[in-house]
């Protein structure tokens, strides 16, 4: 298919030589993999348990990839990695009902990206942007980042009681500073990889420390199946994950819609249109509903692999197919998959520092660029009611015999942000 689109080397339906198409994968690879693993390592860091496996997020990453490719027609060349929005609630649902309760929520949370998009092909999209104003999605990703502050500041050693390790502060240090570095005076692709490069040199820095124990590598076969956990096979279902996953998946479909119109512009298609939102909620749904079927965080759309297709001007989905592939082949490399866990907690918090800040001000982003009016009453009102439900650590639970059922502060923000923006009107509003 010849390229028509100027703005592109290779559009969505062209195909590189078999070596280049390599090399162009292994870049969306080292694109997507420091940010698909830290969201497992970061979560069992905070759990105290392993809820999830670096090589499940790895496998069920490339799984998920592929059904979307499936379900969006091969028409979006968009990777899915591990989405960072989800990590606080799984920690709680962590806490209230462990594993079982953690994979329960994902895959309801998946369920629920599939019902808005049959609604939308159902009933067009309108409604969808009445529901979630950027005046509900700003605090809301907010709230996750700032929520997230806490663990950074207890993986570097410097929270409040502890004492200081001069050796793990050394190495956030230098795991910060060289994140930070790239992402400031970065070019090219290498710019596009700042975590990326910021764990691997605190990783060496933590090495050279003699910080790292091999035993588990040492232990580890090369070849082994990731540990998946299938329900009804290692776990039952429970309920009790529900409301502190499920609400997420409302602004994480905000931040979907957001990933597609930048691609849309970078590719010069408007995948909103074709495939259409319809398609590519479905397609990250299943795949979110699929990770939480085998035991791996939920998927999201990856900003740093639409980066690079920008920075490439290689659209080619036989590209986005060959990194699921890589993906998923990785899973499978036991002694691989066995020195991620190996990790210090001090370059975790290093990197952390910057990524959930940077969370928190995309937040802030997006009331900014919005231009929401703080001279309104009902926006202060949603904002400051929505932060202080998020960040207070406010809880509702239901309790009936053996049944039960918790509101985190999160959800409980979220959903009393949209009641709140339903049920009032702005002054101005009301006098036009």
């Amino acid at each position: 298919m010849k390229n028509n689109n100027k703005k592109l080397i290779l559009d969505v339906h062209e195909k590189p030589s078999f070596w280049k198409g390599i090399v162009l994968s292994l870049q969306h690879v080292f694109a997507m993999f420091g940010a698909t693993i830290l969201v497992p390592i970061l979560v069992n860091a905070e759990a105290g348990e392993e809820i999830l496996s670096p090589a499940v997020a790895l496998f069920t990453s490339g799984i998920g990839t592929l059904i979307y490719v499936l379900c969006t027609k091969r028409k979006s060349p968009v990777y899915l990695g591990s989405s960072f929005a989800f990590i606080t609630p799984m920690i709680i649902a962590a806490g209230k009902g462990g594993v079982a309760s953690v994979m329960t929520g994902i895959m309801a949370a998946g369920l629920v990206y599939v019902i808005v998009g049959l609604i939308i092909k159902l009933a067009g999209k309108d409604w969808l942007n009445k529901l979630l104003p950027p005046i509900i999605v700003g605090p809301m990703i907010m709230i996750i980042g700032l929520g997230l502050a806490p663990a950074a500041i207890s993986q570097i050693g410097i929270s409040s009681g502890s004492s200081v390790e001069w050796k793990g502060l050394l190495v956030a240090l230098i795991t910060f500073l060289t994140t930070a570095i790239i992402i400031i005076k970065g070019k090219g692709f290498i710019k596009i990889i700042p975590f990326f490069i910021g764990i691997t040199t605190g990783y060496v820095a933590s090495i050279i420390l003699g910080m790292v124990d091999f035993t588990i590598v040492k232990e580890a076969s090369f070849i082994g199946m990731p540990k998946l956990v299938i329900p009804f096979k290692d776990y039952l279902p429970v309920v009790s994950g529900l409301l502190i996953i499920v609400p997420v998946a409302i602004v994480t479909i905000a931040e979907h819609i957001g990933d597609h119109t930048v691609l849309s512009e970078i590719i010069g298609r408007n995948l909103l249109n074709d495939p259409g939102l319809d398609r590519t909620l479905l397609g990250d749904g299943l795949a979110t509903f699929a990770a939480g079927f085998f035991g791996g965080p939920p998927n999201t759309t990856y900003g740093e692999n639409t980066g690079v297709v920008g920075m490439t001007k290689i659209a080619s989905i036989i590209v986005i197919i060959g990194a699921s592939l890589i993906s998923i082949i990785l899973a499978f490399f036991s002694k691989f998959t066995s020195s991620i866990l190996t990790i210090p907690n001090q370059v975790l918090g290093g990197v952390s520092l910057l990524l959930y800040g940077f969370i928190a001000v995309n937040g802030l982003k997006v009331l900014i660029k919005n231009k929401i009016d703080f001279d309104q009453p009902k926006n202060i009102i949603i904002a400051s009611t929505m932060l202080v439900l998020g960040l207070g650590g406010a809880t509702l639970s239901f309790v009936k015999g053996d049944f039960s059922l918790t509101i985190s502060g999160m959800s409980l923000a979220c959903i009393v942000g949209i009641l709140i923006n339903l049920l009032l009107t702005n002054k101005e509003t009301k006098e036009k």
